[in-house]
């Protein structure tokens, strides 16, 4: 098995035996995660593929925080 590299996504299963995904940084700690658990690995499989098609997707935050620091 080749050796890992980060960023990557890691796909497991879970106590319920469903798919999950997490997404990790270039030092391994976790920066996203799926928001819920999938019955197939194809269902998991296509919800990165999701992610990974928005990295063009805007980013909004409320008005009044837009001059924030």
């Amino acid at each position: 098995m080749a050796n890992r590299v980060y960023p990557s996504y890691w796909m497991y299963k879970d106590t319920r035996n469903e798919w999950r995904w997490t997404y990790e940084a270039r030092n391994g700690e976790p920066i996203a995660v799926s928001s819920e658990g999938y019955k197939s690995r194809r269902d998991c499989e296509r919800s990165i593929e999701i992610m990974k098609a928005s990295t063009n997707s805007p980013v909004w935050m409320p008005a009044e925080l837009l001059n924030a620091a």
